[in-house]
């Protein structure tokens, strides 16, 4: 297994989270050490699909960690130097304009700040509503920045939802790896 340790901070775009444990569940298979972060609104939804604590046991089981989960428990990524790279996925448009606009008022965006003083790699698995919309500046300013990198992402379903973004989850293992070598994997922009 690889010894590079990889944060793994799970936001809330709820329909994506059965991809997203799919992804994740390949990377513990990969690194052995993935630490689990978990939104404070995910840790705490019930939805549609799914229960708060079904997914903090399902994200247990998987990484054999708590996830951290509030922003003294992030707090310590970047001092300590805990993480080589940090995964945010799904990647919503909220905390993608946080991050773009430097907002650290969450467990997911305190983790990057305090992991991006480090000089190390942040991957973004984009899943938003409104990507082609209002989100559009902040991915465009995110991809433009040191450090940040993409998991491949198009429309999911152009015509019931033309604004809408997500990222294709199973690229994520090896775009983690292109980060960690400082790359970003292409082709992007997936066509539709």
């Amino acid at each position: 297994m690889r010894q590079e340790r990889i944060g793994f901070a799970l936001c809330g775009s709820f329909c994506t989270h059965e991809a997203v444990l799919r992804a994740l569940r390949t990377l513990t298979e990969i690194y052995e050490t993935v630490i689990p972060i978990v939104s404070e609104i995910s840790a705490a939804s019930d939805t549609r699909f799914g229960g708060a604590a079904e997914l903090l046991e399902r994200v247990r089981a998987l990484t054999g960690r708590e996830p951290l989960r509030t922003i003294p428990d992030v707090e310590p990524v970047g001092p300590k130097k805990l993480l080589d790279a940090l995964v945010i996925a799904p990647a919503t448009g909220n905390t993608i304009a946080k991050l773009a606009h430097g907002v650290t008022d969450s467990a997911v965006t305190m983790a990057a700040k305090a992991h991006l003083r480090n000089d190390r790699p942040i991957i973004l698995a984009v899943s938003s509503n409104d990507g082609l919309s209002a989100g559009a500046k902040n991915i465009g300013e995110l991809l433009v920045r040191k450090n940040y990198y993409f998991v491949p992402f198009g429309q999911d379903n152009a015509s019931a939802k033309p604004t809408s973004l997500v990222a294709d989850f199973s690229r994520l293992p090896e775009t983690v790896d292109a980060a960690l070598r400082g790359r970003q994997i292409q082709p992007l922009l997936l066509g539709a």
